[in-house]
């Protein structure tokens, strides 16, 4: 069986904690020391090799997979690492990964988003090592007993029962919070976005039912394929037009993490006893039924205040009702009109070599830490409007200064004027961690020109 990890997402509802340019999958979060994406690679080894994995992911997100996968201490071949040049929705991502799958021969493939967060993971890989037989007569999809009412999830309405499970009667979008209540009642299930199907299979059904889609994935090139596709997702350009689709059950503890009511929810092991979940020594005076999610020792005290959302980070602060926590993408979509940085980015930002992050900022000059990994250096490039010192603080570091290499060890420093060619490079075991200080006309990110190879992108 092939497993394929839809990772492209930007989780802008989980805003400020996930951000476009390291959205939700990619997070560690509280109490966690593995990724909700790398969390996902190993349930999928459960049932599978590691060759048997596709990731489907955006571009801008490369260097985050490959950096995650080498963190767990493996690696992934460049055909089996999935570019999107742009965003279509999940039907062009699915049929992206099988056309790549099918390359090699067809074989049953299950899909699997990388920011759901499941704490039975061998409960799952069994039960969907079980419905393999079932998935070489139709689509199957897997149904979540609801443990409430959600009105943020689609729902399923089992039909016939067949052997292994159910045949699908209704999908049903998103629905409000009463028709969410009914439906728990009268036994739906939601569905959890997971489904498995035979590769030929799949591919005869999309040029059935959505020949647009399947006319432009015969191009031999990625970029003119996304291009000329529609954007539409597998459930309403698919799935829901399939003469015969199943569904098999599972009653596990089950989270996308969609949004900080799902939050909430996954953290109810945490909540005190007036239903307050926090995660350091908040201060709960006469409140329940509050989410604080709190970045570093500043003292948060909540009084008399009842199912608010409270997420504080660095750069950005989050104050919400609980129920309102699907209009958290309206307040990026402002950020982003207004061309805000903090709409997509986080203070550290996560390169192909390493990090930064923005210690301080503002017009006369800015501070950053760079975090540069072992044999990882930066691009050769130039600043037209600003100067850099670099301070070592940890580490060894080669500096390229106009094609002369200088090395500048722990506790030494190196100033690059404007105009001049630099590099920096760490060719030994350690990490290096350089305390970089600008100054000049212009500081924005932009102020750079780059030569010869590019280890940014």
């Amino acid at each position: 069986m092939k497993m394929i990890i839809m990772a492209g997402g930007s989780g802008s509802r989980l805003w400020p904690l996930s951000r476009a340019h390291f959205p939700k999958q990619f997070l560690k979060l509280s109490g966690m020391d593995k990724s909700i994406f790398q969390m996902t690679i190993e349930r999928c080894m459960l049932m599978g090799q590691l060759e048997d994995i596709y990731i489907v992911t955006s571009r801008d997100y490369m260097h985050l997979v490959r950096g995650q996968i080498e963190e767990m201490g493996k690696s992934l071949p460049d055909e089996q690492i999935l570019l999107e040049p742009e965003a279509k929705n999940t039907l062009p991502a699915i049929l992206y990964a099988v056309q790549a799958i099918r390359l090699k021969g067809d074989d049953i493939c299950a899909v699997f988003a990388s920011d759901h967060i499941i704490d039975e993971p061998q409960l799952l890989a069994d039960t969907i090592l079980g419905a393999r037989e079932l998935a070489s007569k139709g689509f199957v999809c897997f149904g979540i007993t609801p443990s409430t009412p959600e009105p943020g999830y689609g729902y399923i309405k089992p039909g016939e029962t067949v052997p292994g499970g159910y045949v699908v009667a209704e999908f049903k979008e998103k629905p409000d919070l009463k028709t969410a209540e009914v439906y728990v009642k009268s036994g739906y299930l939601w569905n959890s976005g997971i489904f498995i199907f035979d590769s030929k299979q799949f591919y005869e059904a999309v040029e059935k039912y959505n020949p647009e889609v399947y006319e432009a994935f015969k191009s031999a090139d990625v970029e003119e394929k996304f291009q000329k596709t529609p954007s539409i997702s597998v459930d309403y350009g698919l799935i829901e037009k399939m003469e015969r689709v199943y569904c098999v059950p599972f009653n596990i503890d089950w989270n996308d993490v969609g949004n900080f009511t799902t939050f909430y929810d996954r953290y109810h092991t945490k909540r005190d006893d007036n239903g307050n979940v926090y995660f350091n020594d908040e201060i709960m005076i006469d409140s329940d039924n509050n989410l604080v999610y709190s970045e570093g020792d500043k003292a948060v005290a909540m009084i008399g205040v009842s199912d608010i959302v409270v997420v504080d980070q660095k750069d950005a602060l989050l104050v919400c009702r609980r129920d309102e926590s699907q209009r958290v993408k309206d307040a990026v979509d402002i950020l982003k009109k207004r061309n805000d940085p903090r709409a997509d980015y986080h203070l550290t930002v996560y390169k192909p070599w390493g990090s930064y992050t923005i210690l301080e900022d503002n017009s006369f000059y800015k501070v950053k830490r760079l975090t540069v990994l072992s044999g990882k250096r930066l691009s050769y490039q130039m600043h037209y409007h600003r100067n850099e010192h670099w301070i070592v603080v940890a580490g060894t570091a080669i500096v390229v200064i106009d094609d002369v290499e200088k090395m500048v060890r722990s506790g030494e420093s190196i100033y690059i004027r404007a105009g001049e060619k630099h590099r920096l490079i760490n060719s030994g075991s350690l990490l290096l961690e350089v305390i970089e200080v600008q100054n000049g006309q212009y500081l924005g990110e932009d102020d750079i020109v780059r030569f010869e190879d590019d280890y940014e992108r």
